[in-house]
């Protein structure tokens, strides 16, 4: 085992962000100096090192692009207004990232290398976080499988890797999001509880037909009936049906247990606000907006934040949002971003100081 205060460190000799304004900078396009990069081999993790970013040379026949054992994460750090760095909720992030890695049979990634190793990496990169309204670090972890051969099994080599890129925000304007109906993404007893690249590279058709028809992303729906609702693109969602949040359950393991939907929900019950975890039909939210009583919709994601919906499209049904109106989603939004910024005590511990 790697202890954690033995992270070899390379630096660049000159910084890229010299070069670059972090103002309105676009989401996911620019990268930081450095990187962190792990290497596990004969059952155990051992060279963990921070060094230049860089591209990786992978051999033709390194198994996960055969064979897709890849998993990720999506973290983000912040400045407060007093100018210090931290992560939000990274241990609940960490923890996802192991289940993702039990479910695609890869090794799990220690606490050592996980957190203190992306802590090291963001104290070497604290620059490079935006102090700007709407801006943040984005943190990418992830694991890929690296024996170079080829044959259907699990790798004995992997290489998990944390980098970083600052960016503004991920949806700037309120979404139009159609409901799925022809493409699944999980069923039960699938991989849809996990972050792995499989199910983001299978979204990708479905995303493709929804923007020719005008829609930002599809919302998700059970492969049998297409009927019961599950998770939008990159978030969970949330529709407030006669005053009550309501959001698809997680107890099928056909959505993703996002970190800031958890966070959206312990906001709302603070705040008076009833919530259900359930399961969400899309034939009552139409019988509920034609009724009046289906007001405001919204989805929640580590780099969409808290996006307002303003259409929700299920056949040739149309349901239209005035977002102006939206009152939870607003509210919630506002809470967080209070408590990130160092206005609004951090009561459940949520922020970690860099």
């Amino acid at each position: 085992m790697i202890d954690a205060l033995e992270i070899q460190v390379t630096k660049v000799a000159k910084s890229k962000l010299n070069d670059l304004n972090l103002e309105n900078i676009p989401f996911g396009k620019y990268f930081t100096d450095h990187m962190l990069e792990a290497e596990y081999a004969d059952g155990e993790w051992k060279t963990v090192e921070i060094k230049p970013y860089q591209p990786l040379t992978l051999d033709p026949s390194t198994s996960v692009l055969h064979y897709g054992q890849a998993i990720f994460e999506g973290i983000k750090a912040y400045k407060n207004d007093n100018g210090e760095p931290f992560i939000f909720r990274p241990y609940d992030n960490f923890k996802r990232f192991n289940k993702s890695a039990v479910r695609m049979n890869m090794p799990e990634v220690p606490e050592e290398i996980f957190i203190e190793g992306m802590r090291q990496l963001i104290d070497i990169e604290s620059d490079w976080i935006p102090a700007l309204k709407e801006h943040s670090m984005y943190i990418r972890p992830f694991m890929i499988s690296t024996d170079a051969m080829l044959g259907v099994k699990p790798s004995e080599t992997y290489k998990f890797l944390v980098i970083l890129s600052p960016g503004g925000p991920y949806y700037a304007q309120p979404m139009k999001i159609a409901v799925e109906e022809q493409y699944t993404r999980a069923a039960p007893g699938g991989v849809g509880f996990s972050k792995n690249a499989g199910n983001y590279g299978g979204s990708m058709r479905a995303a493709t037909d929804a923007k020719a028809q005008g829609y930002d992303q599809v919302l998700w729906t059970d492969a049998v009936e297409h009927k019961w609702l599950q998770e939008v693109g990159m978030m969970n969602v949330f529709f407030v049906i006669d005053n009550v949040v309501v959001t698809p359950s997680l107890e099928e393991g056909t959505i993703l247990e996002g970190v800031t939907r958890a966070t959206a929900i312990t906001l709302m019950k603070e705040a008076g606000y009833k919530v259900e975890e359930r399961r969400v039909n899309i034939d009552e939210l139409v019988e509920a907006y034609k009724a009046g009583k289906f007001t405001e919709t919204f989805g929640t994601g580590t780099a969409a934040v808290i996006a307002p919906i303003r259409e929700l499209k299920y056949k040739d049904f149309v349901m239209e949002f005035d977002i102006n109106n939206f009152k939870i989603s607003p509210e919630v939004k506002a809470t967080l971003a209070s408590i990130r910024e160092g206005k609004t005590a951090d009561t459940h511990n949520w922020l970690f100081k860099i």
